[in-house]
């Protein structure tokens, strides 16, 4: 045993001006389809990443930065800050013990607000290390960012998901 994989999956949301729930999940999958013999990993979302509320001024380019080490929002170009609350994203990975583990989430999502307007996070990043290990009760917290890129006129809510793998290594 040993040989195969737990995974654990979980789904981020993401806002601009509005803050929801995440659903996390779990899930075991084995190398070949035998019964792994190992604890599955399992990924809990503790705090949205949430870009709070922003307005574009006459050409409505720029960018929302949130550092996932500090938290720290960073406003550029011709994003007028509105204020509120803007967060990282955090995150728990339960599992073994002492494992190495791989935790994957796309360098990119869209999101798009119900008035049909889309606009996208570029450069998603974690503040973990290379070689992320859980701790001696099998616990890893980190936190993520990224860069909200905002062209053109648009409005709205903005909604959007950002998968999040783990395995053990």
């Amino acid at each position: 045993m040993g040989l195969g994989r737990s995974k654990g999956v979980a789904v981020a949301y993401c806002w601009l001006m509005l803050a929801g729930a995440a659903e996390p999940s779990h899930g075991e999958a084995g190398f070949d389809g035998a019964v792994v013999d190992e604890t599955p990993l399992r990924v809990e979302i503790r705090t949205q990443l949430d870009f709070s509320r922003a307005t574009t001024g006459g050409t409505g380019n720029g960018q929302i930065s949130i550092d996932p080490n500090s938290g720290t929002r960073r406003v550029a170009g011709d994003v007028v800050d509105l204020g509120g609350s803007a967060l990282a994203g955090s995150a728990v990975l339960t599992g073994e013990p002492g494992r190495v583990v791989k935790i994957d989430m796309p360098l990119s999502i869209r999101m798009t607000s119900s008035g049909g307007g889309s606009i996208t996070i570029t450069n998603l990043r974690t503040n973990l290390s290379p070689q992320a290990r859980l701790d001696n009760f099998g616990r890893l917290e980190f936190s993520f960012g990224g860069d909200l890129e905002i062209k053109g006129s648009v409005a709205g809510t903005f909604r959007g998901r950002i998968p999040i793998t783990a395995e053990y290594e």
